[in-house]
């Protein structure tokens, strides 16, 4: 099959987003198909320089063995909820005109949000008679409502009309849990259009690994008690707790908060982490695809957060990279969610409800006195990842999905 991948980050960007759709391009090459695939220009987290991207309108490349197609966007800051809403119709009009010059494709498979991404492809799809798949990371508009960031009642209005649309429109629309598909079938969604096939990590480059290595060298933390939180650091992430929680820590000085990645939120909690004296706690860079496995490895507990507010049933990518590495999770996040009972179900570490900074903080020093639990969780999690969230095994999947779409 010729199969076109729609995403609104790729690498040289690094993230949730490039990481899953450069995986599983890969992984549908490696099978033998022919993969297309059209995004932005590379802005945000990106591995070398983006400035042979940002001089052009639209860039063409082989990017190992994937036909790569980058349309403008802006180069905008991401703090800005009005310019990244311009940015998100802007790409969108730019994809939706670029992939009308695209080779022939057998169908499509689209990442959302951003909901104005997933629209262009649905349109580009009907134009060209192909099937699309629309895969649902997020819950557009409910998540922005939940966090405050969209108030106004008749953008709200418009926003479900159009996510109403997309949902009825698509010949299947992709979730990545029982309550995400629960929430689409409520929006629109057509109960035999709707699958659930979970997001996938790579077993085979993220696996567990010797504490001891470059990266806790390079922190010098050796014989420490390392918690780490890698990822975005935005306004749903709610890491202010983590910081309340390593000032009620400050005094065990075998425990040491180590905060990879970048966002929004950073310079501020940066700021707040000096205003408030907090030496045992450290903040890292986003580290490029090949280096994230070494810091979930040179971790002793791997946290997972979110802010109380966020209701939608969100399964953070993270919690998959840290099971597969082979470490403990320690989740503060609304306990309703999916996320909590995928922990439980595979019994690979401990949820706390959200914004509770002493019952954090309570909770890590309990764990970092039992090693014992902390290595079962860990073996837990990975052997649920392997069996169940491989890359191969949620591909294998997908494909039977495309295959259904493209018998005559």
């Amino acid at each position: 099959m010729r199969i076109l991948l729609v995403t609104p980050f790729f690498p040289p960007e690094v993230g949730s987003a490039s990481h899953l759709y450069f995986e599983l391009g890969q992984e549908l090459r490696r099978r033998g198909h022919e993969v297309f695939v059209l995004t932005g220009l590379p802005r945000y987290h990106v591995v070398g320089s983006k400035e042979k991207y940002r001089r052009r309108l639209l860039a063409k490349e082989d990017y190992q063995g994937l036909q790569v197609m980058r349309v403008f966007n802006l180069d905008i800051p991401w703090n800005s909820p009005l310019l990244r809403g311009i940015d998100q119709w802007v790409t969108a009009l730019n994809t939706g005109l670029a992939g009308v010059s695209l080779p022939d494709f057998d169908a499509a498979l689209v990442y959302s949000p951003p909901l104005p991404l997933a629209l262009a492809a649905l349109g580009l799809c009907r134009l060209r008679g192909r099937p699309l798949v629309v895969n649902i990371q997020d819950l557009f508009p409910q998540s922005a409502i939940d966090l405050g960031i969209l108030t106004d009642p008749h953008l709200i209005a418009i926003f479900r009309r159009l996510e109403s649309l997309l949902y009825r429109r698509a010949d299947f629309v992709m979730v990545h849990s029982e309550g995400n598909k629960r929430h689409i079938l409520k929006a629109g969604g057509r109960p035999e259009r709707v699958v659930v096939i979970p997001n996938w990590v790579d077993t085979q480059s993220i696996k567990p690994g010797p504490k001891n290595n470059g990266f806790r060298a390079a922190l010098r933390l050796h014989q420490r008690f390392i918690v780490t939180f890698a990822g975005v650091m935005g306004y749903s992430q709610d890491l202010d707790t983590v910081l309340a929680s390593a000032d009620v820590l400050r005094g065990q000085e075998k425990i040491a908060f180590v905060l990879v990645g970048d966002g929004v939120e950073k310079e501020r909690l940066v700021r707040m982490a000096h205003q408030r004296n907090l030496h045992n706690v450290y903040f890292m860079p986003m580290q490029p695809k090949d280096k994230y496995p070494e810091v979930l490895a040179a971790s002793d507990l791997c946290l997972v957060t979110l802010r109380k507010e966020v209701k939608t049933p969100v399964v953070p990518s993270k919690i998959l990279s840290i099971m597969a590495a082979g470490r403990p999770v320690l989740a503060s996040l609304p306990l309703e969610g999916d996320a909590p009972q995928l922990i439980a179900t595979a019994q690979c570490g401990v949820c706390l409800p959200p914004g509770e900074p002493y019952l954090l903080a309570q909770e890590i020093l309990r764990l970092s006195q039992d090693p014992h639990l902390c290595h079962e969780m860990g073996v837990n999690g990975r052997r649920y990842a392997v069996a169940n969230l491989s890359l191969e095994n949620c591909v294998t999947r997908l494909e039977a999905l495309f295959q259904q779409l493209c018998q005559p």
